[in-house]
């Protein structure tokens, strides 16, 4: 489709009309060769359809002969889908394109295909601010943009099976928007240690190695979670009793403070106040059962202590009130060149990973509320199924209300929420349908497609049809933050920029005995360290 008006003619009628679609008949050629045009139309092709007083434009979906049907039919007939999409008014003299039809096509109604100049007032708007991420598929010469504003206001995910280019999409949009608006505030919680390449000295890396986020910043859900777990014997005991200490202890510290201070209240406390509470109050008892719940919670305070995997957690013997330097640390305030966070958790041992994203998620929320939106913050999740399964049984529930919280009240207090998985059928529905822009990389799983299929609008859900077609890096965009839906290719990274996330290179690494025996000496030291 070139953009030669010469070449603008009708090629098909319109048969159907449902709702947000349209069913098109193409003409054929009268000797029965098949269809009458120079050039048929293909799937994610841009048609134009003359109604009263303005011009639709739907993309093509479908294209079939209905076999079933030639006995009605007579000679052989082909048959076009179409996505309504949007409209240039006549009475706008600017040409402007805008989503959404006021008046539909009429049965009987031509269709012709789209010049370049109507490409462009489709997929570039000049009236809106937005950035680019790549070029449209329908012609690469078209850039494609996402509007900043509405992609981060509204959450976005960017969903793909593994090895489609999902590392490599994420850090495209986010390089985009930071290329135009360098002091933003994103944090990435990345559990494989990927990014840092893609931002390089734009960003903050922390990692379990100078990872700093004390045990008293850790709300009741959490504390619970790690000194009481799920195996307790005595679960509503013990969690009367560790409300009880850490609030004392908490008072303790804070001598004269006027703040109404309760367990969830982020102020430090002393870990040797918590040994002498629990102490006082087994010295009111003697019998080994009443002394079993107290015991067993300070063992546990006493182990975690010891734990050097802890440690980002549970520093020493010194407590320090750090609070406003790590917010400043952890949400780049100020930005001072980087405006980026990257939170390494591929070193944090399992079973206090989901705290430590819990808390994270809390606090970025909590932050944002009491900053009073002065400082609108993008968290970005990857790997969101882990941590809000669609399955209850599954996940740290405190995770998954944080992140419902987020996704849910977030974009009422500058919070925004990005989410990565490879699998949407295993996302909580309440996360997911909250994301108004979605980046469907290639999906190969028939439930994945099905299920993103039945969270899609009506005016985009077509195209995810091609999905199992898609190249790497190719998505279907669709949502508030494009400005229609529409196939693209997202911008190739520098090498040096590309996050790391390539399979290993098997055939290149099982071709040469080259490791030498000192590298198992370094392998057993650092896993010893757990550094």
């Amino acid at each position: 489709m070139d953009g030669s008006t010469a070449q603008l003619v009708s090629f098909g009628q319109v048969a159907a009309i449902e709702g947000s679609r349209a069913r098109v008949v193409l003409d054929m050629a009268e000797d029965g060769s098949g269809f009458a045009g120079s050039v048929p139309p293909q799937i994610g092709h841009v048609v134009s359809i003359e109604v009263e007083g303005a011009r639709i434009f739907a993309i093509v979906v479908g294209l079939r002969t209905p076999a079933t049907e030639q006995a009605v039919i007579g000679p052989p007939n082909q048959i076009m889908d179409l996505d309504l999409i949007g409209e240039i008014l006549q009475s706008d003299k600017s040409g402007r394109f805008r989503r959404g039809v006021s008046a539909f096509p009429r049965l009987g109604d031509r269709a012709s295909p789209t010049n370049s100049d109507d490409l462009r007032r489709i997929f570039v708007r000049e009236d809106r601010e937005g950035v680019r991420v790549g070029c449209v598929h329908l012609d690469n010469s078209i850039p494609a943009y996402v509007f900043t504003d509405d992609l981060l206001g509204k959450h976005f995910a960017v969903l793909g099976t593994t090895g489609s280019g999902k590392s490599c999409a994420l850090a495209a949009i986010l390089r985009g928007v930071l290329s135009q608006h360098p002091e933003g505030h994103i944090v990435i919680l990345d559990p494989h240690n990927e990014y840092w390449p893609a931002f390089g000295e734009l960003a903050e890396v922390i990692s379990p190695a100078n990872l700093e986020l004390p045990y008293w910043l850790l709300n009741f859900d959490e504390i619970k979670e790690l000194v009481i777990g799920e195996h307790s014997r005595m679960p509503e005991i013990e969690a009367s009793i560790l409300n009880q200490v850490i609030v004392e202890a908490k008072r303790k510290l804070a001598g004269s403070s006027d703040h109404n201070i309760t367990i969830d209240t982020p102020i430090p406390y002393r870990l040797s106040d918590v040994t002498r509470i629990l102490d006082d109050m087994m010295g009111k008892y003697e019998r080994p059962l009443e002394l079993a719940p107290y015991m067993r919670i300070k063992d546990r305070f006493a182990t975690l202590q010891a734990d050097r995997r802890y440690s980002f957690m549970f520093p020493g013997v010194m407590v320090r009130d750090d609070f406003v330097r790590m917010l400043s640390r952890i949400f780049r305030v100020p930005v001072a060149g980087k405006p980026v966070t990257i939170f390494d958790t591929s070193g944090v041992p399992s079973e206090i990973l989901n705290v430590v994203v819990s808390m994270l998620c809390r606090l970025t929320f909590d932050f944002a509320l009491w900053a009073d939106r002065q400082v609108p913050i993008l968290l970005v999740c990857e790997e969101a199924h882990r941590y809000a399964p669609a399955n209850d049984k599954l996940g740290f529930e405190p995770t998954k209300r944080a992140l419902a919280r987020i996704a849910l009240e977030g974009r009422k207090y500058g919070v925004s929420l990005g989410l990565v998985t490879q699998r949407p059928s295993e996302l909580a529905a309440n996360i997911l349908s909250q994301c108004n822009t979605i980046f469907a990389l290639r999906i190969n799983n028939q439930r994945d497609q099905e299920y993103l299929a039945a969270a899609m609008p009506e005016s985009g859900s077509g195209l995810l049809q091609e999905l199992p077609s898609l190249r790497a890096a190719e998505a279907i965009a669709i949502g508030e933050g494009v400005p229609v839906p529409m196939r693209i290719m997202f911008d190739p990274l520098p090498d040096e920029s590309r996050p790391r996330s390539s399979s290993a290179k098997f055939t290149h690494s099982w071709s040469k005995d080259d490791v030498p025996a000192e590298f198992l000496t370094d392998v057993v030291a650092r896993w010893r360290r757990q550094k």
